[in-house]
């Protein structure tokens, strides 16, 4: 039984039926716009924290996150010849890539993990649970000697990478093994949140102590229920290992928000679903209903002084090289 504080975020529905389902998406969403140039956090915060979105939805994610100088790669299902060239034009070798950190084994975050590992940087490594790699080995066509480049870590058990402390946290969601991070370098924290039905306490811990906040927000409710999916399917998004809704995604950060929030990367947005001026409008419209003032990310001048600065990642392109 949930207690009644966490009831709010947990849209358990004890009749949903949890269907594992890939869907292949038309490539046809608008983009969000792109800021001018990178925006950098304020100095008390900010220590060279870099990151980029090089795709975010059910046709592949893929992120990097590190330094200037050197990161890992959160999930792997966005082909590396574009994951490369974008880091290239951006200062990073794929040997300066450590290590590709998997959240779970959908095929849209781990496709393309072997051919990175075998034929861009023999020495990086894969960083996930047994789980979650026995999980894949299982569902997916891929070489079992992906297996001589994982290093195993645990939920809940911090790890070191690139100057950088990982801490997998347990989500809900339908795959093998399912996991955010929440990623510290110097004071700063970058939480990655996606995939998730339901926002679970272990979540909500790790999540409203995030300086910078990837959150996911899949669809909207209205587009979902009126939308081309077959019931089944809905039923799948909407359940508590399914995805997060606009509102819910909206609710939690604006009751959660402390002063230290600063930015927000909304991610993993549906492509049948929602569009990304719906997930930006329910977010911000949620924020400023609690007094706060919203950042576009486009790195202007009046808005540089806001509360918070909010952007969408785009499903298909590379996000800008943000410098936090």
């Amino acid at each position: 039984m949930m207690n009644k504080k966490t009831t709010r975020y947990h849209r358990f529905n004890e009749g949903t039926p949890t269907i594992n389902f890939e869907w292949d998406e038309p490539d046809d969403q608008a983009h969000s716009p792109q800021p001018t140039s990178p925006l950098k956090a304020d100095d008390e915060l900010g220590s060279g924290l870099a990151f980029m979105s090089l795709g975010s939805g059910s046709s592949g994610n893929c992120s990097y996150i590190g330094t200037p100088q050197s990161g890992v790669l959160i999930d792997a299902g966005v082909d590396p010849q574009n994951v490369f060239a974008e880091l290239r034009r951006n200062g990073i070798s794929p040997d300066s890539v450590k290590g590709v950190v998997l959240t779970h084994d959908h095929q849209d975050h781990v496709r393309y993990v072997y051919k990175i590992v075998r034929d861009y940087n023999k020495q990086a490594r894969i960083y996930c649970t047994m789980r979650l790699m026995n999980g894949m080995l299982r569902r997916h066509n891929i070489s079992r000697r992906v297996k001589d480049y994982q290093v195993p870590i645990w939920l809940e058990t911090p790890f070191k990478l690139c100057d950088m402390e990982f801490t997998a946290f347990e989500t809900s969601h339908d795959g093998t093994d399912n996991m955010g991070f929440s990623i510290r370098l110097g004071n700063q924290t970058f939480v990655v949140a996606t995939d998730m039905g339901v926002i679970t306490p272990r979540a909500e811990h790790y999540m409203q102590q995030a300086h910078y906040l990837m959150i996911e927000s899949n669809y909207d409710r209205t587009m979902l229920d009126t939308g081309r999916y077959p019931e089944f399917l809905k039923a799948r998004v909407r359940g508590a290992l399914g995805h997060l809704d606009n509102e819910v995604a909206a609710q939690f950060v604006s009751e959660h928000y402390h002063p230290g929030l600063r930015w927000l990367f909304l991610c993993h947005l549906s492509n049948d679903n929602n569009t990304p001026e719906l997930a930006l409008k329910t977010m911000r419209t949620a924020l400023e209903r609690r007094g706060l003032t919203v950042g576009d990310a486009s790195n202007a001048a009046d808005q540089r002084t806001r509360d918070v600065q909010l952007y969408a990642l785009p499903r298909f392109d590379a996000s800008p090289f943000f410098i936090l």
